[in-house]
């Protein structure tokens, strides 16, 4: 009995837990996928037509963003409404 009970308050403490940190997690990944689409405009702007800083510099960190260029660039070029835009 006293196993079965452990299981159960185990149980509920995995649910509570989960419902507390759902919306941490998901600040965290906003908050990452920000700061990236930020560091790729000031980069790699060119790419959009927005010249910030010198080719030289960005292409000495072009091997480490490549994967993440398609859904930066899809991501940027988007239209959005005003309603989509979270942070107004």
């Amino acid at each position: 009995m006293g196993e079965k009970m452990d299981r159960w308050r185990r149980f509920l403490h995995d649910i509570f837990a989960g419902m507390t940190y759902f919306e941490i997690e998901q600040t965290a990944r906003h908050e990452k996928l920000s700061r990236q689409d930020l560091f790729l405009l000031v980069t790699f702007g060119n790419l959009l037509g927005v010249p910030i800083l010198p080719l030289y510099y960005s292409l000495r960190v072009l091997p480490l963003i490549l994967p993440a260029i398609d859904s930066w660039k899809k991501r940027m070029l988007k239209e959005r409404d005003l309603t989509e835009i979270k942070s107004l």
